[in-house]
């Protein structure tokens, strides 16, 4: 359903207070390929600033890129403008991680739930109301609700309207940027369960961004880590998180406390030397090679390319 082929967001650096000039590109998203299928979760993970956001926001054209390629079935959305673009922002929504930041605080929770319907025309006036009530009942929300405003309600409530909005115009596919990062663990696993029951009755595709691999392995049908804008490792979920071949995932992997039934405490969760670098200063190389632990000398000078293993694999590594 979704292709991406070779996205690119650059974003240009430039000096001066008069003649304002380029002097160099951050390179938020580079070179990033992928696709997802129908009824399929693609999760994306990687540190806070990594182009994770970007590249949702990118694929619905929400940002328009530099350079790349996004096709829903076979319409490339980089080459729609206006009103072709808008026609299509019904088939493909987002669910923001802020939940009560994303919902306006004027507007009750009927009228907010109602906003796309009006926007795109799809029903008559007279049938909203009952269109309303059932995506309410679909997230797991009373009637009651309806008439309630943002902050009046908590922010396991507050995401799930802002599912039942996305859900208004029927979606193709969903962008979920973080949806569960802002909330308590207990209600981060109804929001997911929410996700996973909708995709099942709907076949709803999502592109699920997340810093937690945790999460991801619960819901996502394939995983792909991101690393300073590139895709460093992509597979199956299961295969990934049993055997990760970039070094990076195995960090992430570990970076997550495990309860030990043994000993009934948390084991103390691995973390990364050094700090992530500037998307100003890309290091030379392998992009990973001064947090690496196998890095070669190869990995500071030739920049590795994207491989095939398994026929189900992709791993950006020069050790693999």
């Amino acid at each position: 359903m979704i292709r991406v082929k070779a996205l690119c967001k650059y974003y240009p650096v430039t000096r001066g207070i008069i003649f304002r000039r380029n002097v160099a590109s951050l390179k938020a998203v580079d070179n990033v390929s992928f696709y997802i299928r129908k009824g399929e979760t693609l999760g994306l993970v990687g540190e806070s600033g990594c182009g994770k956001t970007t590249v949702g926001r990118t694929i619905l054209q929400l940002i328009r890129p530099t350079s790349g390629d996004v096709f829903l079935d076979d319409v490339n959305l980089c080459q729609l403008k206006n009103q072709d673009l808008r026609q299509m922002r019904r088939r493909m929504q987002i669910v923001f991680q802020n939940p009560l930041g994303s919902l306006d605080p004027r507007m009750p929770v009927d009228r907010i739930i109602q906003e796309p319907l009006a926007v795109h025309n799809l029903l008559p006036r007279i049938k909203r109301s009952e269109r309303v009530a059932g995506l309410l009942q679909l997230v797991g929300l009373e009637s009651s609700f309806l008439a309630r405003y943002p902050h009046e309600l908590s922010g396991g409530q507050c995401q799930r309207v802002a599912i039942a909005r996305t859900l208004a115009v029927n979606p193709d596919f969903v962008v979920c940027d973080e949806p569960v990062s802002a909330l308590d663990v207990s209600i981060q696993a109804q929001i997911v369960n929410v996700f996973k029951e909708l995709q099942e009755m709907l076949s709803i595709a999502y592109l699920f961004i997340s810093h937690d691999l945790a999460v991801l392995r619960h819901i996502s049908h394939r995983i792909a880590v991101m690393y300073l804008g590139k895709i460093v490792e992509l597979a199956p979920t299961e295969e990934l998180c049993q055997k990760p071949l970039h070094p990076y995932t195995q960090a992430l992997l570990d970076a997550i406390p495990v309860l030990n039934p043994k000993e009934g405490a948390y084991q103390q969760a691995v973390s990364l030397m050094g700090d992530v670098p500037s998307l100003f200063s890309i290091p030379a190389g392998c992009s990973f090679h001064p947090r690496c632990p196998i890095a070669m000398d190869m990995c500071r000078r030739i920049v590795p390319g994207l491989k095939t293993v398994d026929d189900r694999r992709l791993v950006r590594c020069h050790n693999v």
